[in-house]
């Protein structure tokens, strides 16, 4: 018929990527940091806790 166009399908929602939280990002460092704090105390785990924070860093954290 003249003058109908066809439904086009509704554009889909935006689906923008939410910003990483500090607390989700790097699951694996920071799990091996926290048991090693809680186990063994904060001094006897500093590469643990550096090699979280590099990790965050590269993520776009500033720590």
């Amino acid at each position: 018929m003249p003058g109908l166009v066809a439904a086009s399908p509704a554009p889909p929602e935006s689906q923008e990527k939410k910003p990483l939280k500090p607390y989700c990002a790097c699951p694996e460092t920071k799990e091996a940091c926290d048991a090693c704090t809680i186990e063994k105390g904060e001094g006897h785990c500093r590469h643990l806790i550096e090699a979280h924070k590099e990790c965050m860093r590269a993520l776009g954290f500033k720590i």
